[in-house]
């Protein structure tokens, strides 16, 4: 059974691997991923880059392609595991998202809120969702500028973000204890299946994990209720990989750094980094790397951007700008340096939280379009944060599709086009993985056999 992810950003596929990530979703798309062998099926939203209206419009277009789609293979929506892949500090329009998939694609018995991505050490217990053990909403994420939250408690995060409609009280709990019970213990693992056999009108449900086997047991109990039973899945990254059962990756890093671009004289070119993400662990990374003698920091000036694009005819200064920085670009690379494009890191701020999002956008489509234009000179490239990787695959390198490959570091995947146009890899980083040396990290990776 092949499952469908709507992700809210191009990272969710962080603990999986050789699978379609789709950019469009137009019906040849469409085909091509649903004839390729993998079980996983990625439709990159971005819906965590919008604001509501916008991210309900694009929600409900991509599942009006679906369906037509279905209709015209003769393929059954019953056939087919459905999941809203979401932030596991939970940013994002979580409770949103899943409504909508609801009213397009259900009726469902279930939701199932699963935000655990242990491998970057996000984990829930009795209910509230902890990040390297601290609850969530104490950390900075909590306190995001757009998508903030006041408690950690998951059910009363789903009453917080569903202003009301969902009640705490209303919400089913399934416990760690309860998972280690169905794992060590069959009598145990029935009760879990006769639990959720009984799920009716759509109940919300969240779910404990600490450990792998936590989701790796629901998800072979869920496996068997399916004949009789529709779900649909609000998750992180790692309930993915425990639903999908994947083997291990064939690949191991060493494999997937050999996929750099080479020259003519087969030799790897340079790597370029992008640092689009503001969050506080984005910039204390970039801080890190940019002591490191082999890169050279170029700074895209926001505040200049803001000027510029509140014009109402701005093409000429924008390639004035894209001019200068791609000039500058060159004179990195000319003395051996790998270039470090990154925006400015104090925060615009603006009196609408939509004039904030739109001009996120905006702004990662200059950085896109601008590295699109030079993309031929590198190797490799690494993108930190979900807005500036997703607009680079579809507005800077023009990708309908791209295929993922597998992780050089936990939760930082490496993708690449299947496209005869281009041969570059992107290695896609989250805004909210890793510590202060990650980044760094992964670019010494990337730069380990050259």
């Amino acid at each position: 059974m092949k499952i469908i992810i709507f992700d809210d950003d191009p990272t969710g596929s962080q603990t999986v691997y050789g699978c379609p990530l789709l950019l469009n979703w137009d019906e040849q798309t469409l085909a091509k991923a649903f004839n390729q062998s993998s079980p996983l099926i990625f439709i990159l939203a971005n819906t965590r880059s919008l604001s509501s209206i916008l991210a309900e419009k694009k929600t409900r277009e991509i599942c009006s392609s679906i369906k037509k789609f279905f209709l015209k293979q003769g393929y059954s929506k019953n056939d087919y595991f459905f999941i809203s892949r979401g932030d596991s500090t939970l940013r994002g329009h979580g409770v949103l998202e899943p409504t909508l998939l609801e009213e397009e694609l259900g009726p469902f018995h279930a939701t199932f809120h699963i935000p655990a991505f242990l491998e970057g050490g996000r984990t829930t217990e009795d209910g509230i969702h902890y990040l390297n053990g601290i609850p969530v909403h104490k950390t900075d994420f909590g306190r995001d500028n757009i998508f903030g939250f006041s408690t950690s408690d998951l059910a009363k995060w789903i009453e917080e973000k569903s202003f009301g409609k969902i009640r705490s009280g209303n919400i089913l709990h399934v416990e760690i204890k309860q998972l280690d019970m169905a794992f060590n213990n069959e009598d145990s693992f029935k009760f879990l299946l006769s639990f959720l056999s009984k799920l009716e009108n759509n109940v919300s449900v969240v779910v404990d994990a600490k450990l792998p086997h936590h989701l790796e047991v629901l998800a072979r109990a869920i496996k068997l209720v399916s004949k009789e039973k529709r779900f649909l899945f609000r998750t992180a990254a790692s309930f993915i990989n425990a639903l999908s059962e994947l083997p291990p990756n064939p690949l191991d890093t060493a494999d997937l750094v050999s996929l750099k671009s080479k020259n003519n004289h087969c030799e790897y070119k340079p790597g370029l980094i992008m640092v689009g993400s503001h969050v506080k662990l984005a910039t204390d990374q970039l801080e890190v790397l940019l002591k490191d003698n082999s890169c050279e920091g170029l700074e895209i000036p926001v505040s200049k951007l803001v000027d510029i694009f509140a014009l109402e005819d701005c093409k000429e200064e924008i390639l004035e700008l894209e001019e200068i920085l791609l000039s500058k670009i060159d004179n990195i690379l000319d003395i051996k340096k790998v270039p470090v494009l990154y925006t400015t890191r104090e925060e615009m701020k603006f009196y609408y939280y939509s004039k904030r999002m739109n001009f996120g956008l905006e702004l990662a489509e200059f950085m896109a379009i601008l590295v699109g234009k030079i993309n031929n000179k590198f190797g490799y490239i690494i993108s930190k944060g979900g807005i500036t990787t997703q607009l680079l695959l579809k507005k800077g390198l023009n990708f309908n599709q791209v295929d993922l490959k597998g992780q050089i570091l936990p939760g930082l995947s490496i993708v690449t086009s299947n496209s005869d146009q281009y041969d570059l890899p992107v290695v896609t980083f989250p805004g909210n993985l890793g510590n202060e040396n990650t980044l760094l990290e992964s670019f010494r990776l990337m730069e380990s056999n050259s």
